[in-house]
């Protein structure tokens, strides 16, 4: 059995000119599990992501990683503590190789150049883009630029991975087959993976857990047909969704 690792998220707060943007949240992410993370348009979802990925610093809380605190690593170094993330908005080298671009997330935590075109390779072998390595990456048609931004999230070799919206931008189709992928990747990679996604139909069937945010505060958290049942939850979200 491989080893289990958890990330732990303890009572994070962050304001914006005094707007309680996310208001002591707490969660934790085992390897293995994937975790919804949803709730309305400016609920505070990116906002947790990028405070615990260390994009944006916290006004209180902390985050650990096997009981290792990494509240106070900076963004550069959270990768090497086993934590990666890929964003709304797709940030690619355009210029660079599909491989290059692959290899920055190995090489940025310490695996030598060698070692990280290999994993490149492979891992663009897997995610179906094996004949197209050495094309720069404007290329791709959208759908394939987020594989390759996966592709260098999973190059850091993490022990979690957390998806801001992976499906923005692509039709139904391409979410349907992108979020099959991600349902095999904790078990496969084991890895943990936190997903916020708007698409309750794929998120309550892909996710082992959901936590739902409203006005930057935890409003529920639990299986997902425990939290699709809970009154606060419809009347700020699901019920709005399904409207």
């Amino acid at each position: 059995m491989e080893n289990l690792s958890t990330l732990a998220v303890k009572s994070i707060s962050k304001s914006f000119k005094g707007l309680k943007a996310v208001n002591d949240v707490s969660f934790h992410l085992k390897t293995g599990e994937i975790l919804g993370l949803i709730g309305p348009n400016g609920s505070g979802k990116t906002t947790t992501i990028n405070m615990v990925t260390g994009m944006l610093p916290k006004d209180s809380g902390h985050i650990e990683i096997d009981g290792q605190d990494i509240s106070d690593v900076p963004a550069y170094k959270v990768p090497v503590y086993g934590l990666v993330r890929t964003y709304q908005k797709i940030r690619l080298f355009k210029n660079l190789s599909n491989l290059e671009n692959v290899m920055i997330g190995a090489v940025g935590v310490g695996i030598k150049r060698r070692e990280a075109a290999v994993l490149a390779a492979s891992l663009l072998t897997e995610l179906g883009l094996g004949d197209r390595i050495n094309e720069p990456a404007q290329g791709l048609t959208f759908r394939d630029q987020r594989l390759v931004e996966l592709a260098r999230a999973l190059a850091a070799k993490p022990k979690f991975v957390m998806l801001d919206e992976p499906a923005a931008g692509l039709n139904e189709l391409e979410t349907d087959e992108l979020f099959a992928l991600l349902k095999e990747l904790p078990a496969k990679k084991n890895i943990g993976m936190l997903i916020v996604e708007h698409d309750m139909r794929l998120i309550m069937s892909l996710c082992h857990r959901l936590h739902v945010l409203n006005y930057g505060r935890t409003i529920a958290e639990g299986l997902p047909d425990d939290v699709r049942k809970d009154p606060e939850v419809i009347t700020a979200y699901l019920g709005s969704a399904a409207s």
